[in-house]
């Protein structure tokens, strides 16, 4: 007598539930369509417009990240080095070169889920053009590593994987289609371990 309900009740759970963890696995996997890559660096410049796709507006409103307008700024994340080895905090980088042209931008270590990373407390996690210590052409080198280093050093936590977040605000290029021509600092990496 209540085998009937109860299959149907199991039934129901298994279909929601299912459904439900297929959705938020496909708003993890992906930030949405259109990507641009350049050398190590990835961005999404339709993410913050009205165009953009539904993947990436459910992505956005689940992450409760603040959306910048088309002309207001463009994010860039290089969860890879220039090689396209994945970025590990038991090695060494450097950034170097410049940023395209905007009015401030923003440099940080990230998680894997794009939040900032819990490095030890004192240690610098992020930079801004401001801030940062520049040559006489403008350019600029940042060290990122676990142990200090001199002029311009970006801390990693202590162990895994992470991702550098640049984020260009007031910037002529996140609202052109010229972004593909864009030239971004270098990643590259300078060591591993105690080497």
């Amino acid at each position: 007598m209540f085998r009937f309900p109860l299959f149907i009740a199991i039934t129901l759970i298994v279909a929601f539930g299912g459904g439900i963890m297929i959705s938020l696995y496909a708003l993890d996997a992906t930030q949405g369509f259109g990507a641009i890559k350049l050398g190590a660096w990835e961005a999404f410049p339709a993410l913050q417009t009205v165009e953009a796709d539904p993947y990436a507006k459910s992505h956005r409103a689940r992450a409760g990240k603040l959306l910048y307008g088309s002309a207001e700024g463009l994010t860039f994340t290089a969860s890879v080095d220039d090689e396209g080895a994945r970025l590990n905090a038991g090695c060494r980088y450097r950034i170097s070169g410049q940023t395209p042209p905007a009015r401030l931008w923003t440099l940080f270590t990230a998680d894997n889920g794009g939040n900032p990373a819990a490095v030890k407390t004192g240690h610098p996690s992020a930079l801004n053009s401001w801030t940062v210590l520049r040559n006489q052409d403008s350019s600029f080198s940042v060290e990122i590593s676990a142990a200090a280093q001199p002029g311009n050093w970006l801390a990693l936590p202590e162990a895994g994987t992470f991702r550098l977040v640049l984020t260009l605000f007031d910037t002529p290029t996140a609202g052109s289609s010229g972004v593909i021509d864009l030239a971004m600092p270098k990643l590259t990496k300078t060591g591993c371990g105690n080497a």
